[in-house]
């Protein structure tokens, strides 16, 4: 007899993907950055904090969503990545508009960041390491773990097609399961 969870299996642990906790730490350092780096009224605070909180809140909701359409789940997992190359962009903006330096992928400071940035998925960790930072150095911060998060992202990616590709999608779930239904009954 077949279980009649078998052919909705119910995905969702997004909480454990390190590319959802790499999102978590750019929301806790970008809302610092934001709030602290920009005057009160600038509509960029809003614009960052919202493209940091797309980039992880579009993880949780195509993790779930996936569970019934493998096409939502690519669609919200690409909005997530969008939402985070527009951070990027507007960390690298105002590192130009402010004429500071962006480390090149070679400079040392990159290398520990990125060492740290593997080392290290807790946003408090974050929050606490960057307030004792200058607007430069959170800058680029965020911007080597941008670059960590979109490899990550588009390896997840990946593998939800892949994975499409293996097991097919709902319809195909539904149909093999009232198929084998019908067998044994």
């Amino acid at each position: 007899m077949i279980k009649n969870d078998s052919f909705i299996p119910q995905r969702g642990d997004y909480e454990h993907l390190t590319v959802y906790q790499i999102a978590k730490c750019l929301y806790a350092i970008t809302y610092y950055f934001a709030n602290t780096f920009f005057q009160k009224g600038d509509r960029t605070i809003d614009q960052m904090v919202q493209a940091a909180r797309s980039g992880k809140q579009n993880i949780a909701e195509a993790s779930i969503d996936g569970n019934t359409s493998k096409e939502m789940e690519l669609k919200l997992m690409n909005v997530a990545r969008g939402s985070m190359h527009e951070l990027k962009a507007d960390y690298e903006d105002y590192l130009m508009n402010h004429r500071l330096e962006k480390w090149s992928r070679d400079d040392p400071r990159a290398t520990k960041t990125r060492a740290y940035c593997i080392a290290h998925k807790d946003a408090e960790d974050y929050q606490k390491a960057i307030e004792q930072r200058s607007d430069e150095t959170i800058a680029n911060i965020a911007i080597t773990m941008l670059y960590q998060y979109d490899v990550l992202m588009l390896r997840l990616i990946e593998a939800i097609k892949d994975r499409f590709l293996k097991e097919g999608g709902i319809k195909e779930e539904m149909y093999r399961a009232r198929t084998e239904y019908r067998k044994n009954s």
